[in-house]
C-alpha cells in the first residue's frame, strides 16, 4: 500500500435535506485506483453529506494503513472548514466536523484542495453519488 494517497470525495442531496448520498475514490500516488465506495445516508443536507464523504472516506485510508493524504473535493465550504479558513458554527456541522478532526490525528499529514465540479476524479465521485441515490451503485 501507498503511504500517500489522493482522495476525491462528493457528497448530494436532492432537496437539501432531501435523499443524501456521498461517494469517494482512493487512488495511489501514480493517480491508480485503489478503491472507491458510494452509499446513501438517508434524508439530510447537502454538507451533512459532503463531511460524510469525508469521514468516511478518512476511516477507509485509516484502514489501509495510509500515512499522508492529499484529499479533493468541490465543496469550497468543507475544504475552507476543514483549512481554517472559515468557521463552523452550526452544531450538527460542528460534530461531524470534529469527528473529521479527531480521525485526522490517525495520519502523519492531511491536506485539503478544492477542485472545480469539472475535474475528472470529482465528476466520477458525482456520478457514483447519483447511482446511489438511484439505487444503480
Amino acid at each position: 500500500m501507498s503511504s500517500k494517497v489522493f482522495i476525491y470525495s462528493d457528497g448530494g442531496a436532492r432537496g437539501n435535506p432531501g435523499p443524501a448520498a456521498f461517494a469517494y475514490l482512493v487512488c495511489d500516488a501514480q493517480g491508480e485506483e485503489i478503491c472507491e465506495h458510494a452509499e446513501t445516508i438517508g434524508t439530510a443536507t447537502n454538507n451533512v453529506a459532503e463531511y460524510t464523504g469525508v469521514i468516511r472516506a478518512l476511516e477507509r485510508a485509516a484502514e489501509l494503513g495510509v500515512k499522508d493524504i492529499a484529499f479533493f473535493t468541490d465543496s469550497e465550504l468543507v475544504q475552507r472548514q476543514l483549512t481554517g479558513i472559515y468557521r463552523v458554527k452550526t452544531p450538527h456541522i460542528l460534530d461531524l466536523f470534529r469527528k473529521v478532526v479527531e480521525l485526522q490525528k490517525k495520519f502523519q499529514k492531511v491536506s485539503y484542495q478544492h477542485v472545480p465540479r469539472t475535474h475528472e476524479k470529482i465528476c466520477h465521485v458525482d456520478r457514483l453519488v447519483n447511482q446511489a441515490l438511484d439505487g444503480t451503485y
